[in-house]
């Protein structure tokens, strides 16, 4: 479901596109043409682990997908938190486990869903333990990993040659697709 602000946030007055001269040129913005409330529409920072356990990488299926994919743990930042510490947080959160190491492996935009995503690997310890938002995952040693072109598997990728594998690139809009007719 894709969210789009209609109103001004500080006088409830319909939002309409105002032409507006900016450092970069002439833009078209959201904006209230009573109060001049801009909404700027701004990427969402959102977090994801390649989480490391025991010598395997473990990915997780949300409790949501139809499908049977199996993904990173992903979270959105929260306000007062650094990266690491939300992306420590998340990985906690969802798989009970604590973050030992945390190295970013890369930041990247996600236009599709208006977010950028910020991509660490992680070296935890702990016992798994699934939050509810999750119904299962797998551990999977890293020469065995296969990534994926869309999103997070973009960094999943990156984060495996880094390491010297060569992985196998699944094309995640393909199955999505052919999901959707099942």
């Amino acid at each position: 479901m894709e969210y789009e602000a209609r109103f001004c946030l500080h006088c409830g007055t319909a939002l309409q596109w105002i032409d507006s001269q900016e450092d970069s040129g002439l833009v078209q913005r959201l904006r209230c043409p009573t109060c001049g409330w801009t909404h700027w529409n701004n990427p969402t920072p959102v977090l994801a682990a390649i989480v490391e356990y025991e010598g395997h990488i473990l990915l997780a299926r949300n409790a949501l997908w139809k499908d049977r994919f199996f993904g990173l743990i992903t979270g959105f930042m929260e306000a007062g938190e650094s990266p690491e510490e939300g992306i420590a947080r998340e990985v906690k959160e969802e798989t009970n486990l604590d973050v030992q190491q945390c190295t970013l492996i890369d930041v990247s935009a996600f236009q599709r869903r208006n977010q950028v995503l910020i991509a660490y690997h992680t070296v935890c310890t702990g016992q798994v333990r699934l939050s509810p938002e999750l119904s299962e995952y797998q551990l999977i040693a890293p020469a065995h990993v296969k990534a994926w072109n869309t999103g997070t598997g973009r960094a999943l990728e990156k984060w495996l040659r880094m390491q010297g594998y060569e992985p196998e690139i699944i094309d995640r809009n393909a199955q999505l697709a052919a999901s959707t007719k099942s």
